[in-house]
């Protein structure tokens, strides 16, 4: 399991297996990384993997993780993008986690929240950005979702597209 922040992408192969970021549920003082799948056991969803959970009027009390990423992929159609900070940062996504259960693994899902201006015109919804310096707050809830869940201001993410293997030189 890499502790390095990589592109976060829907259409991975590998199921959305990744590294999560969490307060240690038998010791709530220590921080953790384990490894999870992406998307909530469809036993107790009418047989669906829900990936995503819309943020607006939640509060998220428990079971808060983090998903490191150096970017974000989305897709219209036929054409991919992927998502960076301005800065060239990586961030987190926020994410819930849910405890193995019989033969499903420890999962997490994404939270979302709608498209700001940079990413409107590509898509309705994103992931939730966490900045590195609000990990904390998100974790431990020590400010509120609505200040956390901000629609960042324009020009904060870049948008541009993925270009396919048959464009890229030799």
């Amino acid at each position: 399991m890499s502790t390095a922040p990589t592109p976060f992408d829907p259409d991975a192969p590998d199921g959305g297996r990744r590294a999560l970021i969490r307060r240690n549920p038998e010791d709530e003082s220590e921080l953790e990384m384990v490894e999870a799948v992406w998307g909530s056991d469809p036993r107790f969803s009418d047989g669906i993997n829900y990936r995503f959970v819309r943020s607006e009027g939640r509060a998220f009390p428990k079971r808060r993780c983090l998903i490191p990423a150096s970017e974000f992929r989305m897709g219209t159609g036929d054409h991919r993008y992927r998502v960076t900070l301005d800065s060239g940062n990586f961030f987190y996504l926020a994410a819930i986690w849910d405890p193995s259960l019989a033969d499903w693994p420890l999962s997490y899902r994404i939270l979302t929240i709608a498209a700001g201006a940079d990413v409107i015109s590509y898509q309705q919804r994103h992931g939730v950005i966490i900045q590195r310096r609000d990990v904390m707050h998100w974790l431990d809830g020590t400010l509120p979702n609505e200040v956390l869940f901000e629609e960042p201001p324009r020009h904060t993410l870049f948008v541009e597209p993925l270009r396919s293997q048959a464009e890229l030189p030799l």
